[in-house]
């Protein structure tokens, strides 16, 4: 274990924008733990092709939406590669589609507890172990909302355009809790991106409308969110960063 190398946890890393990030952190030089949730064999593809390149990563299961799963991806993190000094909230679901009139309790309360409750449980455990209040060297966190945060997504995905709110006011706040700590605390707000997340009929419709006539590509967010982690924005916290293509 070599104690000077930087630490991420990618929540969600296995596929999409979480993938990227891991390939692309482990490139620069991070020891990497790749969290999925159900997806084993796409994780441990993921780790393959980093340990291939000569970096170091380890795939790690939890649901981010249960606290027990939060603390032992954490604790496993600490024993594998050591203290997390860098965190990417990836994880998320779409939640159902449709107007809210359309919409379950119960699908309500996963979308919250996964994309905003797990967001900050992550959060907390890298805190613990980042913030020099509590004898750490200090660290980086980012993380992702969308671009409907702003936009609302009326008719088709309110509620989750609520819980990337929800990210966005926790950033800020975070940011401003912690920053004295040396915790930088940042988030991303992408727009229409191609990844699983999103019904391949909805990317044909979706695309042609944006503005650069494409979705965005996961690396293209990626990109944004290893420049937040990095020396290079050290004085940036507190910022949310739109990868939207000018939507």
């Amino acid at each position: 274990m070599n104690a000077s190398q930087p630490i991420l946890i990618v929540t969600g890393g296995s596929r999409g924008i979480g993938a990227s990030v891991a390939v692309g952190a482990a490139r620069r030089g991070y020891g990497v733990v790749i969290n999925y949730k159900d997806n084993r064999k796409q994780a441990d593809a993921i780790v393959s092709e980093i340990v291939e390149a000569g970096g170091k990563a380890v795939a790690i299961q939890g649901d981010v939406g249960r606290e027990p799963d939060v603390e032992r991806l954490f604790s496993e993190t600490d024993k594998a590669l050591g203290h997390v000094t860098a965190l990417v909230n990836n994880a998320g679901i779409l939640g159902p589609l449709g107007r809210i009139e359309t919409v379950p309790g119960p699908a309500l309360a996963e979308l919250f507890a996964i994309n905003v409750a797990g967001a900050m449980l992550c959060a907390r455990e890298a805190v613990k172990r980042m913030s020099t209040k509590h004898g750490g060297k200090g660290g980086a966190i980012v993380n992702v909302s969308s671009a409907l945060a702003r936009l609302g997504g009326a008719g088709e995905t309110v509620p989750y355009a609520a819980t990337k709110g929800a990210i966005e006011t926790f950033t800020f706040g975070l940011a401003q809790e912690v920053v004295s700590e040396g915790i930088r605390v940042n988030a991303v707000a992408p727009g229409v991106i191609d990844t699983e997340i999103h019904p391949a009929d909805r990317m044909a419709r979706l695309g042609p409308a944006l503005p650069m006539k494409r979705p965005g590509r996961p690396d293209e967010v990626a990109n944004a969110i290893l420049w937040l982690l990095s020396s290079e924005a050290s004085y940036v916290s507190g910022a949310i960063l739109g990868v939207s293509g000018a939507r």
